[in-house]
């Protein structure tokens, strides 16, 4: 097992070398880099200067966005030393493959320079989102597995009962209603929106928050994430749900199934010791999907709602602004943490049957 970990971790390089290098390619050919519009915010008056960085200084970035030999647009009205100061302070002096090398460079060291309009480096940007992120995405997917398994379990040991049939339904109609929908009926309904004022709208913490005794601050913190976790798990029990109760079902169809009733094992040791732990693989192989889906796409929306600053509504709003240094910077912490999440799935399915082997695999 040592053996096919070091192999696994050794892949995460080249896997993040080559994500970040198709993106920083990419990016040379998109239009409206950061470069336009800092061009377009001088001369719509919104701007008093250039920006810089956390420091006061300017930094260079490596892959920030498109440069060419001809004039940017919207910039005919401008001085061109204007321009190349702009130029120069987000680092297109430089020729394309030293911005390359310098990127790679840097990003080996989780230095991800500094965020071109916010004024703060992309690591405390991301040391300040991550934590709502994490959050929203480990109860999200603790409170799915949680419901989903007893419930994928119970259906198959009722497969085709009433029990089966109106679950089912339940959780269909759950995962058809989007989640941003649903959020805004939870706004609607219990945030002061002509019905109940139980929750809070915005946040992941009073104001206060600093000044309460530890066991308020737990109630607080319990308080505000109530509604972005539900409105985020609406969706997700359904497949799992499924997953699991086919894999109950696939299980107890099988041999040795039949062998253990034959011998007079309890109903229970047999569901619970033997085809539960068979089962749990395939639901075990999805966790790392689900803890992503959580972890991003799926509270994108529902951090943006809530207005909470997560890991993903930073990466969303800096491809709005391009500004990529903070766009990398997400995209490179989000495929590392997927990727060691996958890692960690397979020393789950050692853990769960022993039998499993990955390093006789070729």
């Amino acid at each position: 097992m040592t053996t096919y970990l070091l192999r696994r971790l050794l892949l995460v390089i080249p896997t993040l070398w080559a994500i970040i290098t198709i993106n920083f390619f990419i990016v040379q050919i998109a239009p409206g880099g950061p470069v336009d519009q800092a061009i377009a915010a001088i001369e719509m008056g919104q701007s008093s200067g250039l920006p810089t960085s956390s420091s006061g200084t300017s930094h260079a970035h490596a892959g920030v966005g498109q440069l060419g030999d001809s004039q940017y647009r919207g910039a005919r009205g401008l001085d061109p030393e204007v321009i190349a100061e702009i130029t120069k302070r987000f680092g297109f002096d430089k020729p394309l493959h030293q911005r390359y090398l310098d990127m790679l460079w840097r990003y080996a060291r989780f230095d991800f320079g500094d965020s071109l309009f916010r004024g703060a480096s992309v690591m405390q940007l991301i040391k300040s989102s991550l934590p709502v992120s994490i959050t929203l995405g480990l109860w999200s997917t603790l409170i799915i597995y949680l419901v989903s398994i007893p419930l994928g379990i119970r259906k198959a040991v009722k497969n085709g009962s009433a029990f089966d049939i109106w679950s089912s339904t339940v959780i269909i109609v759950g995962y058809a209603v989007p989640s941003f929908l649903f959020a805004i009926l939870l706004i609607v309904f219990f945030t002061g929106g002509g019905y109940f004022d139980w929750f809070p709208l915005r946040g992941l913490t009073s104001a206060n928050f600093d000044q309460l005794p530890w066991y308020s601050q737990i109630g607080d913190y319990l308080w505000h994430i109530t509604l972005p976790v539900l409105a985020t798990v609406i969706g997700g029990f359904a497949t799992l749900t499924m997953l699991t109760k086919n894999a109950f079902l696939d299980e107890v169809q099988k041999q040795y199934v039949v062998t253990a009733r034959a011998k007079g094992l309890d109903e229970k040791k047999i569901l619970y010791r033997h085809v539960f732990r068979n089962a749990m693989l395939l639901v075990i192989a999805g966790f790392p999907a689900t803890f992503i889906s959580m972890f991003f796409t799926g509270s994108l929306l529902i951090e943006v709602m809530f207005s909470l600053h997560g890991l993903g509504l930073l990466g969303f709003d800096a491809t709005l602004q391009r500004d990529f240094p903070v766009m990398f910077g997400t995209l490179y912490i989000f495929t590392l943490i997927g990727l060691l999440l996958n890692i960690v799935s397979d020393i789950t399915y050692t853990l769960v049957d022993p039998r499993i082997d990955f390093e006789g695999r070729h």
